[in-house]
């Protein structure tokens, strides 16, 4: 996670502080930037998520499929005769 700090200085140990505060809010969430703002007595928080991979699925004749790579030949046709609708 990168760490980038505002207005000013924070130790090291501050900063790690904040970062865990961070990961203990957003558990499921994996943090790629943190950005520590400081003005005065207060603190703002500003932090970018990680993106997530994902497979897109899609309901095609009847089934849930990412790819086609299983179908046999028959199926790859019914995809193909299908009436997309926009």
């Amino acid at each position: 996670m990168k760490i980038t700090v505002i207005g000013g200085s924070v130790a090291e140990q501050e900063q790690r502080a904040y970062a865990d505060y961070v990961k203990s809010k957003n558990p499921d969430k994996i943090i790629e930037e943190l950005e520590i703002y400081l003005d005065g007595d207060f603190v703002d928080l500003k932090y970018k998520y990680d993106s997530v991979p994902f497979e897109r699925i899609r309901r095609i004749t009847g089934y849930l499929v990412g790819t086609l790579d299983r179908f046999n030949n028959a199926k790859r046709e019914e995809v193909q005769d299908r009436v997309k609708h926009g």
